[in-house]
């Protein structure tokens, strides 16, 4: 064996040992593994299935899903006549029908007169006095129209069409989008017109009617001059 010389380094010499824990020590930590895991297999073990459960937890857990679906179906519900609701007052709004004008005088009624069919009614009202779509519809024309003057034609959605006639002058323009209520002219004496007055007719498949009737299927009384949807929806 060859002897270690006293000037040979030490090559432990100068290192420090990392001390021993105590037994005691050591022990106590390999037992708190050993617990943990045992606490973490127990808790996975010991989580109750159905049959364990009290049943007045499980009552509870079922009123709170019923609960929960109540609300949401009620949220549905909501949402839903929401829905409707907008959808019934975007089509109130379409179908709103109005006077073309107030405060005139009803003069000369659809029919025969001086032996001629006298296709539309004429309303008395001073000259330059604004007049108003009666329904929402496209302006076909606007412009000189023969005999009836300065004139503004509407076509509306249903097809059926209104002729403002005899008028002093027209504020749209062929193509124009109008809405019941928005004005279209100035009420006049042009064309074959004997005063101040605006002539209306109403026509359904090219055909005139008398707007008297129509008018009153849609709400609007031109004689009594009421706007009977109008004020529905300005109510509501």
């Amino acid at each position: 064996m060859r002897q270690r010389l006293s000037s040979e380094p030490d090559r432990y010499r100068g290192r420090r040992r990392v001390p021993t824990p105590p037994r005691s020590r050591y022990a106590a930590v390999v037992t708190t593994a050993f617990v943990g895991a045992g606490i973490v297999a127990l808790g996975a073990n010991a989580l109750p299935d159905a049959k364990s459960v009290s049943p007045s937890v499980l009552d509870e857990l079922k009123q709170a899903s019923v609960t929960n679906q109540d609300v949401a179906a009620r949220g549905d519900s909501a949402d839903r006549a929401s829905r409707d609701s907008r959808t019934d007052k975007a089509s109130t709004e379409q179908d709103v029908w109005l006077l073309p004008l107030h405060g005139y005088d009803f003069n000369s009624p659809y029919g025969m007169r001086w032996g001629k069919l006298h296709t539309g009614i004429d309303l008395v009202a001073p000259e330059g006095t604004p007049y108003l779509a009666v329904h929402d519809g496209t302006v076909t024309k606007a412009g000189w129209f023969g005999g009836y003057g300065y004139a503004v034609i509407v076509q509306h959605p249903d097809g059926s069409e209104a002729i403002y006639g005899h008028s002093s002058a027209v504020t749209v323009k062929e193509g124009q989008q109008v809405k019941a209520g928005d004005q279209l002219g100035l009420v006049g004496n042009t064309g074959h017109s004997y005063g101040s007055h605006l002539h209306l007719e109403i026509h359904v498949d090219g055909q005139p009617l008398d707007p008297v009737p129509f008018l009153a299927d849609h709400g609007v009384d031109i004689k009594l001059q009421v706007e009977a949807i109008y004020s529905e929806v300005a109510a509501s």
